[in-house]
């Protein structure tokens, strides 16, 4: 018996590969262009992190790059051509008060005559029970003076440096994790400072980096020292063997 009921077309049979339909097509992602939850964002700090500093030579690296061999475990060194001495550090600047700092560089270290800079011995931040940053210490004649100046000039700009106290010195390396301390080591090294800068730092995973933002000559004349008298350049002459 035929049946009387009118017969359904048959669905088309998809292929692979040729979906129909509205799922066809791949969907959107999150950095999709155009406006609502798919569109990209990108954060721009209205800050940046700056701070002034006295390089260190290339002929002096060498020495502080070997002993940075001397690290084991989970210690990060930094790289040779950002080691510096630290003279003061912003952590939050205004983008447009970098000019004013640039101002303020060349007016304070065209003043200042250059500094005989002498590396000491290592030590650690903030002590050694408990280090985060090894170091070495860093010697010169003016150098706490001209680290206060320029300290009481960034503040007179209303701006903010760190509260931390200055301690003169050279960072070899910073602690991510469980690491072995190295024992301390003596430096003879020594170079004279005729120039100093403004930097950036910019945090990455690996560490931070530095951009140059400014430079400046330290074009001051150096104090003559006074003569020793007499009697105490006899007394030495004597103690020395």
């Amino acid at each position: 018996m035929t049946d009387p009921r009118p017969k359904r077309p048959a669905r088309p049979t998809s292929q692979p590969g040729n979906k129909t339909g509205p799922k066809a097509g791949p969907r959107p992602g999150p950095n999709a262009a155009g406006k609502g939850r798919g569109a990209p964002y990108t954060h721009t700090p209205t800050t940046q992190r700056l701070f002034f500093a006295l390089p260190v030579p290339a002929d002096v690296t060498p020495a502080l790059v070997a002993a940075q061999g001397k690290l084991r475990g989970n210690w990060r060194s930094v790289p040779a051509d950002q080691m510096h001495v630290t003279l003061a550090y912003l952590p939050a600047v205004p983008h447009d008060r970098v000019d004013d700092l640039k101002k303020l560089g060349t007016r304070l270290f065209t003043d200042a005559a250059p500094l005989h800079l002498k590396l000491r011995g290592t030590g650690y931040f903030p002590n050694e029970g408990s280090p985060r940053v090894w170091f070495v210490k860093v010697e010169a004649e003016g150098l706490n003076e001209l680290a206060a100046a320029l300290r009481a000039e960034i503040q007179a700009l209303g701006l903010s440096t760190d509260d931390l106290p200055f301690k003169a010195h050279v960072t070899l390396a910073r602690k991510k994790g469980p690491a072995p301390r190295v024992p301390p080591i003596l430096f003879p090294q020594h170079w004279t400072a005729g120039s100093a800068g403004l930097h950036r730092s910019i945090l990455r995973k690996t560490g931070p980096i530095h951009e140059t933002v400014s430079t400046f000559r330290l074009r001051g004349t150096p104090a003559t020292p006074a003569p020793a008298p007499e009697s105490a350049a006899a007394e030495a002459i004597q103690e020395t063997p």
